[in-house]
């Protein structure tokens, strides 16, 4: 078998309310990890502006566009194919009068395979996206991109071992969270970042497959609300351990190369997938 490796990278930035300045900022980090040879490039979630799930506003949905017609995803596609590097472009959708987070996967031709939108949406104090965003109709992926076949859930996903799962047994290699999370509103002392890696880590160690997490960073204000994203982004190995990650504070680029070959014969040995019992799983 021929050995296949996959070099991914994570972005961490702090994000303010000028999409076009946001869109530049993170094609300069972009451009920085492709000149360190990363593949695979993961921008953190909604990089194209602020937060602004903190609060209930109508504005806001004159934010999102279609697809085809979002500035970030424009714009990135055309760098994917200019680097010859794939970009997993998360982005406020609008498809006719319906609202989703989605997440568009630019291959390193440019070209669009597909978009996921986000199955898992949460509502709570300093993260009401269910006022915002329908809960996804997509279905759980695995993209074929030109250098490996990748899996990409969007932040809440993350906290749901069936969405890592079902995205492996639809073929990824490597998972992908694009992520906006920090402190909680009803109590400014919580940080949670270490519960939100091992719940990712937890993906994985029981898939025996490389994760990948890219959050912001920095505190932002939305008409009165206050919010400071954590950071943390990490890249964690197919036995769970950290082998990049990055603090509370800070931008930067994380990278890391991946022996696929052999993490694919890890995975067979270790049986998680031969072992499977889907017969017993279903509820009642």
């Amino acid at each position: 078998m021929t050995a296949r490796t996959l070099t991914v990278a994570a972005i961490q930035t702090a994000h303010g309310p000028d999409m076009a300045a946001n869109i530049a900022k993170t094609e300069a980090l972009i451009r920085e990890a492709a000149r360190q040879n990363a593949q695979v490039i993961l921008p953190p979630e909604l990089f194209q502006g602020i937060y602004f799930c903190t609060r209930q506003d109508p504005k806001w949905f004159a934010t999102a566009y279609p697809t085809a017609a979002h500035p970030c995803v424009l714009a990135l596609k055309a760098l994917a194919a200019e680097l010859r590097v794939v970009i997993p472009i998360s982005f406020f959708e609008k498809d006719g009068p319906e609202y989703y987070n989605s997440v568009a996967i630019a291959d390193a031709d440019g070209e669009i395979l597909g978009v996921y939108r986000k199955s898992h949406i949460p509502d709570g104090p300093g993260y009401q996206e269910k006022y915002y965003f329908r809960p996804g109709n997509t279905g759980f992926k695995a993209w074929r991109t030109r250098y490996g076949t990748i899996g990409v859930g969007i932040c809440w996903d993350q906290w749901f071992p069936e969405a890592a799962r079902a995205m492996m047994l639809a073929g990824a290699e490597v998972l992908f969270y694009p992520t906006a999370i920090g402190s909680e509103p009803y109590d400014t002392a919580l940080d949670t970042h270490l519960q939100w890696q091992r719940a990712m880590r937890g993906h994985a160690v029981s898939n025996a497959v490389p994760v990948v997490a890219s959050n912001r960073v920095g505190t932002e204000e939305n008409s009165g609300a206050v919010q400071r994203f954590y950071g943390h982004s990490f890249i964690a190995d197919h036995t769970g351990e950290l082998v990049q990650s990055l603090g509370a504070d800070g931008e930067g680029v994380l990278i890391h190369t991946f022996d696929l070959t052999g993490i694919e014969r890890y995975r067979a040995d270790w049986g998680f997938f031969r072992d499977r019992r889907p017969d017993l799983y279903a509820t009642t």
